[in-house]
């Protein structure tokens, strides 16, 4: 039986997870909250079953099994733990709250809850990400002692609460670093993270540590257990030459993998194994990803919604996102 799913959110990404796992047959859409009337007429078109409910309070009173947030960022952990705590389970976009403190106190309302939470770090369900994370745990590259993550938008954020660091948390960091720091971390396995230096800017001029400005530009080095360094860059409203310039490459002793987005394109990514002059490309940059991470959590709550670990991993990366704006 498909799991009856509520949706807080239904703008274009909140609406995307929504059709998503509708396509994939994987929930019924039963219930949702969207102020803006024309983006609620977009989700009515879209689950024509759906109830649009006039408040959140309203929708957390429905017989629901889960939650699908996609509010801003100020938002995640006070509907995430209100959801978990009237029995319901959650998939958030992230970052799943606006710092470390805050997502382990909904991390703690699922475990207390027995509830399944899921976070949506999207890229790691791309198929190119998918072919290069088992050759760097395999050993196959040898000793790994590098990695180079980028993430830069030509764009900014069309949302005004994006440069409110009340409302979102921080810049181009919490919205685009988040993903780098979660993908470094899960390729490697969570390791223990040594140091961290962060360099932060807005309009070119730099920022002090824990910043009252939102940063537009961000340029950071981690130090991993076991050695390995990883630089970090991302930014909104990149003199970039084409929309997004997105890179995430390993490095050990005996060659190196790759994942770069084609064109300039938001969604389509190609993966390399690379050695010495020679790169053989893995697979197919033509890849629909952007909901699989929803359609993972939907079918994993229809066998069971208990509390899964895994969310605990949100954790380790929001407390790596707090040391870069703490400048350690």
């Amino acid at each position: 039986m498909r799991p009856r799913v509520g949706f807080l959110g239904t703008g274009w990404i909140g609406r995307h997870r929504m059709e998503a796992l509708i396509a994939a047959g994987a929930v019924e859409a039963a219930a949702f909250v969207e102020p803006d009337d024309d983006a609620a007429s977009a989700t009515q078109a879209a689950a024509p079953g759906a109830t649009r409910m006039p408040d959140v309070d309203t929708l957390l009173e429905a017989e629901l099994d889960g939650l699908v947030i996609a509010t801003p960022s100020a938002m995640h952990a006070p509907q995430a733990i209100a959801a978990l705590e009237r029995g319901m389970a959650v998939f958030c976009q992230k970052p799943l709250a606006r710092n470390a403190e805050e997502t382990g106190a909904v991390i703690e309302a699922a475990r207390h809850a027995d509830r399944l939470l899921a976070v949506d770090f999207s890229y790691r369900f791309t198929r190119a990400v998918e072919a290069i994370a088992p050759i760097v745990r395999s050993g196959e590259l040898g000793h790994l002692f590098g990695a180079e993550l980028v993430f830069h938008n030509a764009y900014g954020p069309d949302k005004a609460w994006f440069r409110n660091r009340a409302l979102s948390g921080g810049g181009c960091v919490i919205d685009l670093g988040i993903h780098l720091v979660d993908l470094l971390l899960w390729m490697f396995d969570f390791p223990e993270v040594r140091t961290v230096e962060s360099h932060l800017f807005a309009h070119g001029e730099r920022l002090a540590p824990s910043p009252d400005a939102v940063e537009d530009y961000a340029t950071v080095t981690l130090r991993l257990a076991g050695g390995a360094f990883a630089r970090l860059d991302c930014s909104w409203n990149h003199h970039a030459g084409c929309d997004a310039d997105i890179r995430f490459a390993v490095f050990g002793t005996e060659g190196s993998v790759a994942v770069e987005n084609v064109g300039g394109s938001f969604y389509d990514f190609a993966a390399y194994r690379r050695t010495g002059t020679q790169a053989r490309t893995l697979v197919d940059p033509l890849d629909d990803w952007g909901g699989r991470a929803a359609v993972a959590w939907a079918h994993r709550l229809a066998r069971d919604r208990s509390f899964d670990r895994r969310c605990e991993e949100a954790l380790a990366v929001a407390e790596v996102v707090d040391r870069i704006y703490r400048g350690e």
